[in-house]
Protein backbone atom coordinates (compact mmCIF):
# COMPACT_ATOMS: atom_id res chain seq x y z
CA UNK A 1 0.00 0.00 0.00
CA UNK A 2 2.83 2.38 0.88
CA UNK A 3 4.68 1.48 -2.35
CA UNK A 4 1.58 2.21 -4.42
CA UNK A 5 1.20 5.64 -2.72
CA UNK A 6 4.84 6.54 -3.40
CA UNK A 7 4.45 5.44 -7.03
CA UNK A 8 1.33 7.57 -7.46
CA UNK A 9 3.05 10.59 -5.90
CA UNK A 10 6.07 10.08 -8.17
CA UNK A 11 3.81 9.77 -11.23
CA UNK A 12 1.96 12.98 -10.34
CA UNK A 13 5.28 14.78 -9.77
CA UNK A 14 6.62 13.67 -13.16
CA UNK A 15 3.36 14.72 -14.87
CA UNK A 16 3.47 18.14 -13.19
CA UNK A 17 7.13 18.55 -14.16
CA UNK A 18 6.31 17.60 -17.77
CA UNK A 19 3.47 20.15 -17.87
CA UNK A 20 5.79 22.83 -16.50
CA UNK A 21 8.44 21.96 -19.14
CA UNK A 22 5.77 22.17 -21.89
CA UNK A 23 4.78 25.62 -20.63
CA UNK A 24 8.41 26.77 -20.81
CA UNK A 25 9.04 25.21 -24.22
CA UNK A 26 9.98 27.66 -26.98
CA UNK A 27 7.07 28.37 -29.33
CA UNK A 28 6.86 30.34 -32.56
CA UNK A 29 3.69 32.16 -33.61
CA UNK A 30 2.65 33.09 -37.17
CA UNK A 31 4.69 35.93 -38.68
CA UNK A 32 1.62 38.15 -38.92
CA UNK A 33 1.15 38.07 -35.13
CA UNK A 34 4.44 39.83 -34.30
CA UNK A 35 4.71 43.63 -34.06
CA UNK A 36 7.98 43.92 -36.05
CA UNK A 37 7.04 42.70 -39.53
CA UNK A 38 6.71 43.65 -43.16
CA UNK A 39 4.57 42.15 -45.96
CA UNK A 40 5.27 42.27 -49.69
CA UNK A 41 3.59 40.23 -52.48
CA UNK A 42 2.11 37.73 -50.02
CA UNK A 43 5.31 37.18 -48.06
CA UNK A 44 5.30 38.32 -44.42
CA UNK A 45 8.59 38.46 -42.53
CA UNK A 46 8.81 39.18 -38.81
CA UNK A 47 12.00 39.87 -36.86
CA UNK A 48 12.18 39.45 -33.08
CA UNK A 49 15.40 40.39 -31.27
CA UNK A 50 16.37 38.67 -28.00
CA UNK A 51 18.35 41.44 -26.25
CA UNK A 52 18.00 40.33 -22.61
CA UNK A 53 19.39 37.28 -20.76
CA UNK A 54 15.84 36.32 -19.72
CA UNK A 55 14.68 36.15 -23.34
CA UNK A 56 17.78 34.23 -24.45
CA UNK A 57 17.26 31.73 -21.61
CA UNK A 58 13.78 30.80 -22.92
CA UNK A 59 15.45 29.30 -25.99
CA UNK A 60 19.09 28.53 -25.21
CA UNK A 61 18.84 27.66 -21.51
CA UNK A 62 21.93 28.50 -19.50
CA UNK A 63 23.91 29.56 -22.58
CA UNK A 64 23.86 33.37 -22.54
CA UNK A 65 24.90 34.37 -26.06
CA UNK A 66 24.87 38.04 -25.05
CA UNK A 67 27.93 37.45 -22.84
CA UNK A 68 29.82 36.59 -26.02
CA UNK A 69 28.61 39.68 -27.87
CA UNK A 70 26.13 37.65 -29.94
CA UNK A 71 22.60 38.96 -30.48
CA UNK A 72 20.09 36.28 -31.58
CA UNK A 73 17.23 37.50 -33.77
CA UNK A 74 14.30 35.22 -34.58
CA UNK A 75 13.13 35.44 -38.20
CA UNK A 76 9.63 34.14 -38.97
CA UNK A 77 8.49 33.92 -42.61
CA UNK A 78 5.00 33.19 -43.90
CA UNK A 79 4.44 32.65 -47.64
CA UNK A 80 0.78 33.37 -48.29
CA UNK A 81 1.45 33.94 -52.00
CA UNK A 82 0.86 31.35 -54.69
CA UNK A 83 4.51 30.76 -55.64
CA UNK A 84 7.40 28.89 -54.07
CA UNK A 85 10.32 31.09 -53.01
CA UNK A 86 14.07 30.52 -53.04
CA UNK A 87 15.90 31.55 -49.85
CA UNK A 88 19.35 30.16 -50.64
CA UNK A 89 20.68 33.57 -51.76
CA UNK A 90 19.03 35.52 -48.95
CA UNK A 91 21.22 37.99 -47.08
CA UNK A 92 20.28 39.37 -43.67
CA UNK A 93 21.89 42.37 -41.99
CA UNK A 94 21.40 44.13 -38.68
CA UNK A 95 21.41 47.91 -39.16
CA UNK A 96 22.33 49.76 -35.97
CA UNK A 97 20.60 52.97 -34.90
CA UNK A 98 23.71 54.81 -36.17
CA UNK A 99 23.26 53.23 -39.62
CA UNK A 100 26.15 50.73 -39.39
CA UNK A 101 25.52 47.40 -41.20
CA UNK A 102 26.39 44.17 -39.38
CA UNK A 103 26.38 40.98 -41.45
CA UNK A 104 24.99 37.87 -39.81
CA UNK A 105 27.48 35.41 -38.35
CA UNK A 106 26.80 31.93 -39.76
CA UNK A 107 25.53 29.58 -37.06
CA UNK A 108 28.46 27.22 -37.67
CA UNK A 109 30.94 30.04 -36.97
CA UNK A 110 29.38 31.20 -33.69
CA UNK A 111 31.22 28.50 -31.73
CA UNK A 112 34.57 30.08 -32.66
CA UNK A 113 33.75 33.45 -31.11
CA UNK A 114 35.27 34.34 -27.77
CA UNK A 115 33.85 36.33 -24.90
CA UNK A 116 35.34 39.82 -24.53
CA UNK A 117 38.48 39.55 -22.39
CA UNK A 118 38.60 41.48 -19.15
CA UNK A 119 41.86 43.36 -18.55
CA UNK A 120 44.11 41.96 -15.82
CA UNK A 121 45.36 44.94 -13.84
CA UNK A 122 46.74 42.83 -10.99
CA UNK A 123 49.47 41.23 -13.04
CA UNK A 124 51.10 37.93 -12.13
CA UNK A 125 53.11 37.30 -8.94
CA UNK A 126 55.69 35.48 -11.10
CA UNK A 127 57.93 37.38 -13.54
CA UNK A 128 57.55 34.77 -16.31
CA UNK A 129 54.47 32.64 -15.62
CA UNK A 130 54.34 29.22 -17.24
CA UNK A 131 51.57 28.77 -19.80
CA UNK A 132 48.72 26.75 -18.38
CA UNK A 133 46.80 24.10 -20.26
CA UNK A 134 43.20 25.08 -20.64
CA UNK A 135 40.73 22.28 -21.03
CA UNK A 136 37.76 24.57 -20.62
CA UNK A 137 34.75 23.46 -22.65
CA UNK A 138 33.64 25.91 -25.32
CA UNK A 139 30.06 26.81 -24.36
CA UNK A 140 29.38 28.23 -27.81
CA UNK A 141 29.76 24.74 -29.31
CA UNK A 142 26.23 23.99 -28.03
CA UNK A 143 24.06 22.13 -30.56
CA UNK A 144 21.13 24.53 -29.94
CA UNK A 145 22.88 27.32 -31.87
CA UNK A 146 22.82 25.45 -35.18
CA UNK A 147 19.68 23.52 -34.25
CA UNK A 148 17.60 26.70 -33.88
CA UNK A 149 19.26 28.53 -36.82
CA UNK A 150 17.30 29.66 -39.88
CA UNK A 151 18.41 27.23 -42.57
CA UNK A 152 15.45 26.96 -44.98
CA UNK A 153 16.55 27.13 -48.62
CA UNK A 154 13.06 27.02 -50.15
CA UNK A 155 9.69 28.26 -48.93
CA UNK A 156 6.76 26.56 -50.71
CA UNK A 157 3.49 28.44 -51.28
CA UNK A 158 1.31 28.44 -48.18
CA UNK A 159 4.15 27.36 -45.90
CA UNK A 160 6.13 29.10 -43.17
CA UNK A 161 9.70 28.90 -41.88
CA UNK A 162 11.50 30.24 -38.86
CA UNK A 163 14.87 30.23 -37.16
CA UNK A 164 17.49 32.38 -35.50
CA UNK A 165 20.16 34.48 -37.15
CA UNK A 166 23.12 35.71 -35.11
CA UNK A 167 24.82 39.09 -35.13
CA UNK A 168 27.89 40.38 -33.32
CA UNK A 169 26.06 43.48 -32.18
CA UNK A 170 24.62 45.14 -29.12
CA UNK A 171 20.91 45.87 -29.55
CA UNK A 172 19.84 49.50 -29.23
CA UNK A 173 16.54 51.27 -29.98
CA UNK A 174 16.31 52.43 -33.57
CA UNK A 175 17.89 49.30 -35.08
CA UNK A 176 16.36 47.39 -37.99
CA UNK A 177 16.73 44.17 -39.94
CA UNK A 178 17.47 44.32 -43.67
CA UNK A 179 16.78 41.31 -45.93
CA UNK A 180 17.40 40.88 -49.63
CA UNK A 181 17.98 38.08 -52.14
CA UNK A 182 14.60 36.31 -51.88
CA UNK A 183 13.39 35.19 -55.32
CA UNK A 184 10.51 33.30 -56.92
CA UNK A 185 11.66 29.74 -57.53
CA UNK A 186 10.15 29.36 -61.02
CA UNK A 187 10.93 32.74 -62.61
CA UNK A 188 13.95 33.87 -60.57
CA UNK A 189 12.28 37.26 -60.11
CA UNK A 190 13.75 38.84 -57.01
CA UNK A 191 11.66 40.51 -54.31
CA UNK A 192 12.37 44.05 -53.28
CA UNK A 193 14.30 44.26 -50.02
CA UNK A 194 12.62 44.03 -46.64
CA UNK A 195 13.51 46.56 -43.94
CA UNK A 196 11.96 45.78 -40.57
CA UNK A 197 12.24 48.30 -37.71
CA UNK A 198 12.86 46.61 -34.34
CA UNK A 199 10.95 49.12 -32.19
Amino acid sequence: MITRGIGLTLLLSITAWGAQKDKERFRVNPASSYPHKQTSEGLTIAAIPYPTPEQVRTVFGKLNLLEYGVLPVLIVMQNSGGKALRLDQMEIQYITSEGRSVNQTPAGDVQYLEAPKRPNFGGSPFPNPLPRKTTKKNKLAAPEIEGYALNARMLPAGESAHGFVYFQALHRPGARIYLRGIAEAASGKEFLFFEIPLE
